[in-house]
């Protein structure tokens, strides 16, 4: 093995992962040309380039995917013995790194986090807010949070919270002004806040059961956002009528802002899950996180 190749071999990770120099720089805490300058002697030492650069993208080449699928299981094979190894002596530390979809912080994240911080101060969770079905391993992410039927077979699920509802809501105002949907048929009559997938690019279709039979509804209106948080804001102004997740406008429901409509025909949600890659929970930081979320929900 060539020595002078170790030390930058997990910049270059860094550089795929995050799918540039600059952004690379800033995850490390090192210079853009010093991310530069190990990326290019590693390619010297090769003696082929790892990425095809233009002013406005950064994209592996072939040599680049082959080192990159050789380095990344090996990588992180030893920080995770690194950190086990550190914490025979000493608590857990270091940084765990989350992809969570936007609604999980109110609905199960910030009350492990707020716990983790009395119980474990030695580590830093990162919550990377992201509503597309990202690829946690190869984008670096020790573990993912979504909903439970949105996680693959291969992974370990644990359960954050109770199964949900997803329901319609809208202001007494929208009410006032344009009536309420008594059936699903009505939906095509009123102003409804849509919700655009971000990796498919398509809107997404209302889910509902009805007479024991799962419906998918094609709604239209003036206004499509990409997160639960803005629909409901528009809701509560009074746009349309907004499909979100009950525990999510459970004080708006409360209070009289936000109305529950179609209530027969709500679809009921697995619920959240963090999962990750069997064996990552052997990682102490990792494994922290998950007594912490046991000891809240019990």
């Amino acid at each position: 093995m060539d020595r002078d190749l170790l030390p930058h071999l997990p910049i270059v990770a860094a550089v795929a992962r995050r799918g540039g120099f600059a952004a690379a720089a800033s995850e490390l805490g090192m210079s853009a040309s010093a991310i530069s300058h190990a990326v290019r002697l590693v390619e010297e030492r090769l003696g082929q380039p790892l990425f095809a650069r233009t002013t406005r993208s950064v994209a592996l080449t072939e040599a680049g995917k082959s080192l990159i699928a050789t380095i990344t299981p090996a990588l992180q094979d030893i920080h995770d013995r690194i950190e086990r190894i550190r914490a025979v002596k000493g608590r857990p530390s270091g940084l765990l790194r989350i992809n969570a979809s936007r609604i999980s912080l109110p609905l199960a994240v910030t009350r492990v986090i707020a716990a983790m911080a009395e119980r474990y101060p030695e580590v830093e969770v990162e919550i990377f807010s992201d509503e597309r079905l990202t690829d946690i391993v190869s984008e670096g992410f020790d573990a993912g949070i979504r909903v439970g039927e949105m996680i693959a077979q291969d992974m370990v699920a644990v359960r954050l919270t109770p199964p949900f509802r997803s329901i319609v809501v809208a202001s007494p105002g929208y009410i006032g002004r344009f009536g309420r949907p008594n059936t699903l048929a009505d939906l095509s009559n009123h102003n409804c806040i849509g919700y655009r997938l971000i990796r498919a690019g398509g809107l997404y279709q209302w889910e509902f059961v009805e007479d024991g039979r799962d419906v998918a509804v094609t709604v239209n209106g003036q206004a499509i956002v990409t997160e639960a948080h803005s629909a409901i804001e528009l809701a509560v102004a009074g746009v349309g009528l907004a499909y979100v997740f009950e525990p999510l406008v459970k004080a708006e429901i409360t209070s009289g802002r936000l109305v529950h409509l179609l209530g027969d025909y709500a679809v009921t949600e697995a619920g959240l899950f963090l999962y990750f890659p069997r064996r990552a929970e052997l990682a102490p930081k990792l494994r922290a996180f998950i007594d912490t979320v046991r000891q809240i929900n019990r």
